[in-house]
């Protein structure tokens, strides 16, 4: 049994359509209480409806990944809105063929796979990009921004895997 060990918690940028789509609802929301002075009961409810949807694209757009490694797994969990935390994949390392940086040389070879591709990243490209591929029992690619402390813990157990070029 391993005894490492490794949490890494990193946000998930929000989209433009996710950033417009709140603010137009709490305008919407302001809008609908101030006229129900003017309107009553229906501006009320009105005011209500777009204040849920508020509530609940703030879930879906305030998103965070995390990744544990424990005992030769990597497990996935969705943090929404730093309040609900869901687990989306538990990956074992012994079934992942190759861990390597996104641009890197040695993902070639894998490049013209027909695979799912499962992004649980920042969501953006950066400059130097941090990202890395993760190709797990030919049928997924996973995509990850993991820290330099989880990257060294994997290339420990996983040498001939885990690749940080």
């Amino acid at each position: 049994m391993s005894d490492a060990y490794v949490e890494c918690l990193v946000k998930a940028k929000t989209s433009g359509t996710g950033k417009f789509l709140k603010t137009f609802l709490i305008v919407l929301t302001v809008l609908f209480a101030l006229s129900s002075f003017l309107f009553g009961a229906i501006s009320v409810l009105l005011a209500l409806i777009t204040g849920v949807g508020v509530y609940f694209v703030n879930l879906y757009t305030d998103l965070e990944y995390e990744y544990l490694y424990l005992d030769k797994e990597i497990t996935v969990d969705k943090v929404l809105a730093k309040s609900k935390r869901k687990r989306v994949a538990t990956y074992s390392v012994d079934r992942m063929e190759i861990f390597a940086p996104a641009r890197s040389h040695r993902l070639d070879s894998y490049r013209n796979r027909n695979v799912k591709r499962k992004d649980y990243s920042i969501g953006e490209e950066l400059k130097p990009d941090l990202r890395y591929a993760m190709y797990y029992e030919g049928g997924e690619l996973v995509i990850l921004s993991p820290s330099e402390e989880f990257v060294k813990v994997l290339k420990n157990v996983a040498p001939r895997k885990v690749f940080t070029d």
